[in-house]
């Protein structure tokens, strides 16, 4: 070990010592953060600064987006609908889209799944201009009009932030998959004012095990993304909010309804937008795909203002307003205006039909998350069931609707994010609303239970899960997913044919450390595998070498593993089989290398050292 670490420094200064003044500078700051700190130490200034930067990049995208959003709609009329909702969304995914073509050249949306690609695939190695893209793109989606949200995007570049950093001091795959998580906690408690949930988002979402060598720097991210926004910005919650009602046992049967109903709501969303999504990948042209979210998200915005960017107007009203005057400002700007008895109706529409627009949004072009409208879904399905409830007297119980507003944005973010902990946390935070934690985590865990029964996974990981490149909090599972097939294979530059002779197996086997060779046909594709135990007995037999051909000597192997295969269905094969050796081959049969069972389990036990080592 140091060694490797003596080793690693002298490369670095070699590689920098190449870039005059600034290479010298740098190389001594990579002597320095290399010896002259513990690692431990280190690795808290890193996170340090990653805080730092993560809660900067988010109050800048946040005042980017309100900005926009100000000089497009301030002088609209609230008595009648806008003409330009039909323009300004597609204006913005259109410049978005020609920004992402054009100057970024990369895909940048699911910004969490790329998170989540990168940690389980990438060895948390995220493209520089994540750390800046994200931002740029979804300012211009959302300020326009865009129906989504700025979380995800500011994650994204949090964690390539964090991820970018530690590539700079050269940082080993473990290490910087902790900075990816300081990067993204960092940005959830950045934006929301919520440094607790920025820790729970880690450990649910992108299911980064908490050890104690990894507990202290995500809490230092957290801590100091939330300081620096809360120093900003003033330490009033991003909501307002009014505790007016202690919690009541008679209220729990409510609580639980709401709970199911928010699982149910979070189902829709989920299936709705893998529908959506499926159909917009049909399109083969960007500018196809381009017409087709436009002329939805413009038609659905004129239609319905509320879904005019993230929504939080619509959240802070249903949250803070005192009574039907209040919650009928709903309704301004749209062809529902002065229609006062159409409010549920409005809403429930809005419901309905806020995944179309969201998915159209990234669909169409633009660049956004699904935090945000999580968050507006929920508030709003727990506004309708209060109201609903109420009107009908249900047990008798009346159900005030600013609580349940609430409670309804903590079952979504619980349902639609598989994370019940973060929902939590999140909605307390955001709202100041710390006398509800009994009924949110009734509804919380209620709508996770739900939804957790229809779809094991996240929106954000169920398209990893289904190619089985999904990190868990199941050690052996998450030590074959961060495994590679690429990296287990013994790839051979010999082969044998049919045709050969004994004899030729032998000159091969006389300067070769192999036990085992591939026999190819003349298009390189696997025919069988030869033995040495199985030619043993005559491999020395010099007066045979003429007599025997390979045809009559190899054998089928066991089994073939493919490219393809995932390292968990590997191991489940030779499990399965009992082989020791098995070859590798790609989509056409062509023989790539063979796999050992040894070299399997001596890289499980090293990851599994270097992932326990805390």
């Amino acid at each position: 070990m140091v060694n490797n670490k003596i080793q690693a420094t002298r490369n670095a200064v070699q590689s920098a010592s190449l870039g005059g003044g600034r290479g010298r500078l740098y190389s001594r700051l990579i002597i320095w953060s290399k010896r002259g700190i513990k690692e431990k130490h280190f690795m808290l200034l890193l996170a340090l600064a990653v805080g730092v930067l993560t809660a900067f990049a988010g109050l800048f995208l946040k005042w980017l987006i309100s900005y926009i959003q100000y000089m497009l709609t301030h002088q609209f009329s609230i008595s009648s609908s806008n003409w330009l909702y039909l323009i300004y969304p597609v204006v913005g995914i259109f410049l978005t889209s020609v920004f992402i073509r054009r100057i970024v050249r990369d895909d940048i949306g699911h910004g969490v799944t790329k998170i989540l690609f990168a940690i389980a695939r990438k060895q948390s190695q995220i493209k520089a201009h994540n750390c800046w893209s994200s931002v740029i793109a979804s300012a211009i989606t959302i300020g326009f009009g865009g129906s989504v949200g700025a979380e995800a995007p500011i994650v994204l570049t949090g964690s390539a932030i964090g991820s970018n950093l530690g590539r700079m001091f050269r940082l080993n795959a473990k290490q910087l998959m902790l900075l990816v998580g300081c990067g993204a906690a960092g940005a959830v408690a950045g934006i929301f004012k919520a440094p607790i949930a920025g820790l729970a988002f880690v450990l649910e979402v992108l299911m980064i095990d908490m050890t104690m060598g990894s507990l202290l720097p995500l809490l230092v991210s957290c801590v100091t993304a939330a300081t620096v926004t809360f120093a900003l910005t003033g330490i009033t919650p991003i909501f307002e909010f009014h505790h007016d009602y202690v919690f009541s046992v008679t209220r729990l049967p409510a609580n639980i309804l709401l709970g199911i109903g928010c699982g149910l709501v979070s189902l829709y969303f989920t299936r709705t937008m893998n529908a959506l999504e499926e159909i917009f990948r049909r399109f083969r042209h960007p500018y196809a795909r381009f017409a087709f979210g436009g002329a939805m998200l413009s038609v659905l915005i004129y239609l319905f203002p509320s879904l005019y960017g993230e929504g939080y107007d619509l959240i802070e009203l249903l949250l803070s307003g005192k009574g039907e005057q209040d919650w009928l400002t709903a309704l301004n700007h749209s062809l529902f205006y002065g229609h006062n008895n159409m409010l549920l109706v409005y809403l429930s529409l809005v419901i309905i039909f806020k995944v179309f627009a969201s998915t159209a949004t990234n669909g169409g072009g633009g660049c956004g998350g699904i935090f945000a409208p999580t968050l507006f879904l929920g508030c709003i399905f727990g506004f309708v069931f209060s109201q609903i409830w109420n009107q009908n007297e249900v047990l008798g119980v009346n159900l005030p609707e600013n609580n349940y507003a609430l409670l309804g944005m903590c079952g979504l973010m619980s349902g639609v994010m598989h994370a019940p902990l973060t929902g939590i946390f999140l909605i307390a935070e955001l709202t100041g609303g710390y006398q509800l934690f009994m009924p949110l985590m009734v509804v919380s865990v209620c709508a996770y239970l739900t939804i957790h029964f229809f779809e094991p996974h996240s929106i954000y990981a169920m398209r990893l899960a289904r190619r089985g490149e999904l990190l868990t909090h199941n050690k052996d599972r998450a030590i074959l997913t961060l495994m590679s097939m690429d990296s287990v294979i013994d790839r051979y530059s010999k082969f044998l044919t049919p045709e050969m002779t004994l004899g030729e197996v032998v000159k091969q086997i006389a300067v070769s450390k192999h036990s085992v060779f591939p026999v190819l046909n003349a298009q390189r594709q696997l025919v069988a595998v030869l033995y040495i135990d199985d030619i043993r007995h005559i491999m020395f037999r010099t007066e045979l070498y003429q007599r025997y051909r390979v045809s009559e000597l190899m054998v089928e192997p066991a089994s073939r593993l493919s490219t393809q295969d995932e390292m968990d269905d590997v191991v489940k094969v030779f499990e399965r089989t009992g082989a020791w050796t098995l070859p590798v081959v790609d989509s056409s049969g062509c023989f790539v290398g063979f796999i050992r069972k040894s070299r399997v389990f001596t890289m499980y036990r090293q990851m599994l050292a270097d992932i326990s080592d805390d």
